[in-house]
């Protein structure tokens, strides 16, 4: 079920940033930059939609994560993808995971679906190579980053090319590195939205979701923390919008004082929910199924998570509603084809983003341009 995999799950991380992405998105590439196309757009818009302010063809597109760097944007944009999330970024290079990163998971789960307090149990969840639909798969990259002297001529590149109608958003997260204290840690969110900024970006978003406190510790697990550092990247980026990427907060106290804290004080205009379920993974012999130490347990993406994300936009949506705020919220988690489109936008999710869906069926965007705009 490999198919026409844009970014290659049998291939390393770095060969995949150097030599992607493949497929269709290589073939999209090719005729963005072939010179007797260079003009041509795609053949229709859906046109009038606008998201956080700017001007854009639809609101579909994909989160951070699978799109390493300016040529897998471009792609994406060509492919039809409105939205596209430029990989997570950092003020210092980052090395991945070891290979491999991808695995195709089977949660024992009648429906496919994971539950997350289950998932925090413990309890294992089988993977292995044989991928089957419904699609669900690990995510165990580590968040790596190139440093910012690569990253930023390359990101500006991202976002010239783009074009109208489409968006760039990058994503960035501080890094806690040995010695530093909350005061550095702050900071070094600062550092980064300032490197962004100097890239030309006019929206950016911030990554709360990957373990930064510790192993298995979220960011956005202390929503008193995610403030004070919104306030502090706000006051460096001005009127840019910034968005916040969660995870799955199982505490309805929580998210509201997340919210609260954050959009309710004008420091955030967006919500971006849901990234990876961690879970405990293993082989069919019960052995950990990712090798090296710390990665007993993975994030999981794809339809094990589509219940999780429908369920935290809805919740946002009511906080948003119940506390007569206004931000916008962006729903991630299974998104495989118009149906799932549609499950987010009835939940309350302004945009919808898909990236294992959109890995495995590049022509997703497509699919769901179609559905939404059906010729006469």
């Amino acid at each position: 079920m490999d198919g026409d995999l844009w970014y290659d799950v049998n291939r390393s991380y770095e060969e995949n940033y150097e030599r992607g992405p493949f497929g269709a998105f290589a073939d999209a590439l090719h005729r963005v930059h072939a010179p007797e196309e260079a003009d041509v757009r795609k053949d229709e818009t859906c046109g009038g939609e606008r998201f956080l302010g700017f001007p854009v063809d639809g609101v579909f597109g994909i989160p951070a994560g699978p799109l390493l760097n300016s040529r897998f944007t471009t792609a994406a944009f060509a492919m039809g993808f409105d939205l596209a999330v430029y990989k997570t970024v950092r003020s210092r290079a980052w090395a991945c995971n070891p290979f491999p990163n991808v695995l195709a998971v089977h949660p024992r789960s009648s429906d496919g679906l994971l539950d997350p307090a289950v998932a925090e149990r413990g309890e294992s969840v089988l993977a292995d190579r044989h991928y089957e639909r419904p699609l669900s798969i690990s995510n165990s990259f580590g968040v790596p980053s190139r440093d910012p002297d690569q990253w930023q001529p390359d990101m500006r590149r991202a976002i010239h090319a783009a074009g109208p109608g489409h968006l760039l958003i990058p994503s960035f997260q501080g890094s806690r590195v040995e010695g530093m204290d909350t005061r550095d840690y702050v900071d070094d969110h600062v550092r980064t939205a300032r490197l962004i900024v100097e890239t030309g970006a006019g929206l950016m978003e911030m990554n709360t979701s990957c373990p930064n406190e510790g192993r298995n510790r979220l960011l956005c697990h202390d929503p008193h923390l995610v403030a004070a550092i919104c306030e502090a990247v706000k006051n460096e980026i001005g009127d840019r919008p910034l968005i916040i990427k969660l995870a799955y907060l199982d505490s309805d106290d929580a998210l509201e004082t997340m919210v609260r804290e954050t959009a309710g004080r004008g420091t955030v205009q967006a919500f971006s929910a849901i990234n990876t379920i961690s879970a405990r993974l293993v082989d069919d012999r019960g052995r950990q199924a990712l090798p090296g130490s710390g990665r007993e347990r993975s994030g999981v993406c794809g339809h094990a998570i589509r219940g999780a994300g429908l369920k935290m936009v809805r919740r946002l949506a009511a906080i948003r509603r119940r506390c007569e705020l206004d931000f916008d919220i962006i729903g991630i988690g299974g998104v495989t084809g118009p149906d799932d489109f549609d499950a987010y936008r009835r939940e309350g999710a302004h945009a919808v983003m898909s990236a294992t869906g959109a890995m495995w069926n590049p022509g997703l965007a497509g699919e769901i341009r179609a559905h939404m705009h059906p010729r006469p």
